[in-house]
């Protein structure tokens, strides 16, 4: 079973009332914002627009579907640019002269605009959680906003934006950034009202755009020249950081460690100095000698077992790493410890 429902491409308030009508639902309209809930019948959640000046739109969906829908949409008096960003499962795009749909996958997010001739279809499975976020822009009424910036910009965008009527299709998929994580996150959980609330959300709309077209020019450069890092190298980061903990006694070196978690070295490197302030030999070493540290503490093991354990093959090695972070030698620190148990004992 599936449900199909049309809608026309006009802004985002009309594609949430022609669901609502596909729905055979009321649709509820405040200020500028505009919602409706799924109902039952169908699945669960709910989907809610957001309309701003110069022709910036947001839709925001985070639904769970009984049965798999599928929506064309047909269309408008311009085709928008759309910015699509998931949250969540895998979700389908074609436009309707394409033969096959295109999966748009967890953390991804694409640019895409049709023709006049070739209207957006977009397949959403059953029984997955399905959360998108999507900027939609109106060239012709946003070319009034940024039309004394255009000759400044790079030419691959003045030729997008130059586009007001949407002649040309356009398709650009990628993993979006941590920023652009952040800044939905905050849109989406924004508990302000009235005009704040209004000026709060398109202030966040407004950077998410600049977010997206920096990461669509970051995109043009080569992987080992990009500069933004992605979503998904994050996961995949802390993926790296999972390995260091759970391995510190045999962890290998920097390349085995970008290999294991499918990045290139720079990319890791970049990423660590990025989250952790810090490369990736120094975040194994202070690691290594804070749970050396915790060892000391609370276990009976002696200085050279811990040195081994924690992955350190020298001890004087060790023992020098630890007297520079915490000014004192392991021996000192354990005699420390000991004395201080003995003494809460006697006690």
């Amino acid at each position: 079973m599936k449900k199909k429902i049309n809608s026309k491409d006009k802004d985002v308030k009309s594609l949430i009332v022609d669901l609502a009508i596909g729905l055979n639902v009321r649709h509820e309209e405040t200020h500028h914002e505009c919602f409706v809930r799924i109902p039952e019948e169908f699945g669960s959640g709910y989907v809610r627009s957001y309309q701003f000046d110069f022709g910036i739109g947001v839709i925001e969906t985070d639904y769970l579907l009984k049965k798999d829908f599928y929506f064309k949409i047909e269309k408008g008096v311009v085709n928008p640019l759309k910015l699509i960003f998931n949250r969540e499962s895998s979700f389908y795009h074609k436009f309707e002269e394409d033969q096959e749909f295109r999966e748009i996958r967890r953390l991804e997010n694409a640019m895409i605009s049709s023709t006049p001739k070739n209207n957006h279809h977009f397949k959403i499975p059953a029984r997955t959680p399905i959360c998108i976020f999507s900027l939609r822009v109106n060239r012709k009424e946003f070319e009034q906003k940024i039309e004394s910036f255009l000759p400044e910009m790079n030419e691959d965008l003045i030729d997008l934006f130059r586009d007001v009527n949407g002649i040309n299709q356009f398709y650009y998929k990628n993993y979006f950034s941590l920023e652009i994580s952040r800044l939905i996150s905050e849109f989406t959980e924004c508990e302000l009202e009235g005009f704040m609330r209004q000026v709060f959300l398109e202030g966040k709309a407004y950077e998410i755009l600049t977010q997206q077209l920096q990461q669509y020019l970051d995109d043009l450069n080569q992987p080992d020249k990009r500069v933004i890092l992605r979503q998904t190298t994050v996961e995949s980061i802390e993926q790296a950081v999972s390995i260091i903990r759970d391995e510190l006694e045999s962890v290998g070196n920097v390349a085995d460690l970008a290999k294991r978690v499918g990045l290139n070295q720079n990319t890791l490197q970049a990423g660590f100095k990025q989250l952790y302030k810090t490369s990736v030999n120094e975040y194994i070493r202070n690691y290594r000698i804070e749970t050396a540290k915790d060892l000391l503490e609370s276990s009976s093991l002696n200085i050279t077992e811990i040195t081994y354990k924690v992955g350190v093959n020298s001890r004087s090695y060790f023992s020098k790493l630890f007297k520079k972070k915490y000014g004192i030698s392991p021996k000192q620190y354990l005699d420390q410890v000991r004395n201080t148990k003995k003494g809460s004992q006697s006690a």
